[in-house]
């Protein structure tokens, strides 16, 4: 597997979006519409797709995902106390919260295990991703919402259960699973859309990372970043392979879960922290970092498994 074919990309888009909004080709003012545009639409519907084309009774492994969603819970406690007792600004630690544990699935997690496990592989990495990103959704709307400074304290918790309702990554990944569940035929025409809007998300976000870079923010917090990033790409998954095998689980039953946990800080954690009042510096600067790192790590832990 050649890692640098995953990652390169991500980055000539990246900096392709730090060049337009450089040449002002990409205007401050258009950052906004785009983003709600991509966290409301396109990305709901990119997971959507994904999760609803997988065999789910084929590939469902309940005790690989029962060790991979605890994983995800401890490390989302641990990095919830670390911020704590770091005493990391309020404003500041919902997302540092969400980018110790809120992977990139629906783009690396998902290419690596197609490209290092094949069809088989990577279909039952769908099916595992469909129960990740509604847990790791819910946790990030659930640390970002109580750090929001935007709500007040009196309307803070009806407006949580709002936000975890209501959310559109929650909502399209719960919709995919049902319809991979029940195998229910998604008509040709809807795939088709589906198709050409989910050709917007990733590219769009990463522009919009792109746009929003900030090299003075990754100096300033350059601790708590390479923090979140130890969280990300070192506990998380070496907690997860220590589980795996203390169960006794086969290799191919959890390799899936584990390429998940590896996978870098999610991209759409910065369009997260955008709507929801986050420190999107931090988030533009956390997933800049541990999308760098995770060549390295991916590596390690795929040979470590091996």
């Amino acid at each position: 597997m050649n890692i640098a074919t995953t990652i390169i990309p991500i980055f000539a888009v990246i900096v392709l979006g730090w060049f337009a909004r450089y040449r002002r080709f990409i205007q401050p003012a258009f950052l906004g519409p785009a983003n709600r545009l991509v966290y409301h639409i396109a990305i709901p519907a990119m997971i959507f797709r994904s999760i609803s084309k997988s065999s789910f009774k084929a590939q469902f492994d309940i005790q690989v995902i029962i060790i991979t969603l605890l994983s995800v819970l401890a490390v989302f406690a641990v990095a919830w106390c670390a911020g704590s007792i770091g005493r990391i600004k309020k404003e500041r630690l919902g997302t540092f919260i969400q980018s110790s544990f809120h992977g990139n699935l629906g783009y690396i997690g998902l290419a690596v295990s197609y490209y290092f496990l094949g069809d088989n592989g990577f279909a039952r990495a769908s099916i595992i991703a469909g129960f990740i990103m509604i847990l790791q959704n819910f946790l990030a709307v659930v640390s970002l919402q109580v750090y929001s400074n935007k709500i007040s304290t009196k309307k803070k918790g009806l407006h949580l259960v709002w936000k975890i309702l209501g959310n559109p990554v929650i909502l399209s990944a719960m919709a995919g699973i049902l319809f991979s569940l029940t195998e229910a035929p998604v008509p040709f025409v809807v795939i088709r859309t589906l198709d050409i809007i989910s050709g917007l998300a990733l590219p769009m976000a990463l522009l919009l990372i792109g746009a929003s870079l900030s090299f003075e923010s990754i100096r300033l917090q350059i601790f708590s970043i390479l923090s979140s990033s130890i969280m990300k790409l070192v506990l998380l998954p070496g907690l997860g392979l220590t589980l795996y095998r203390l169960f006794g689980l086969p290799l191919d039953d959890y390799l899936p879960g584990l390429i998940l946990l590896a996978s870098p800080t999610a991209t759409i954690s910065y369009v997260m922290a955008k709507e929801m009042h986050g420190d999107t510096d931090f988030a533009v600067s956390a997933i800049s970092i541990s999308t760098i790192l995770s060549a390295l790590t991916f590596f390690v832990w795929l040979n470590i498994s091996a």
